[in-house]
């Protein structure tokens, strides 16, 4: 995960933000991520993503994620990523909308259900 200069690799934030993610879904809706792909036929891949990069996160350093749900629309949710060394320094943060589609037809938009808008709730700033 680490380049020459010995810190994170910058595109691999995006894959520790993802890792925060599907762990968050036991937390806030009771099943796993898998669960909601494969038998609530679910998606919800990323539009829109910015980051912000504060202190480079070195080699043999322990990242800590705060994730934060900072809206639900009717068909997204936009979450708020901050990723910490184990100083407690703020590293990186990120906005990420993710947009929630049937795993049956990729491309078609369906509402945020309610069960999940209640789990999400629980960590919405």
């Amino acid at each position: 995960m680490v380049d020459l200069a010995g810190i994170v690799y910058y595109p691999k934030f995006w894959d520790l933000a993802h890792r925060f993610y599907e762990e968050s879904w036991e937390y806030t809706c009771g099943v796993h991520y898998n669960e909601i792909l494969a038998k609530h036929r679910l998606g919800f891949p990323l539009v829109h993503s910015e980051a912000n990069f504060h202190h480079p996160l070195r080699y043999g350093d322990i990242a800590t994620c705060k994730l934060k749900v900072k809206r639900i629309g009717n068909t997204s949710v936009t979450w708020g990523f901050e990723i910490f060394n184990q100083k407690e320094i703020l590293c990186w943060s990120s906005l990420q909308t993710t947009v929630c589609t049937s795993m049956d037809e990729i491309t078609m938009k369906v509402p945020v259900p309610e069960w999940m808008r209640e789990g999400l709730l629980k960590i919405q700033e």
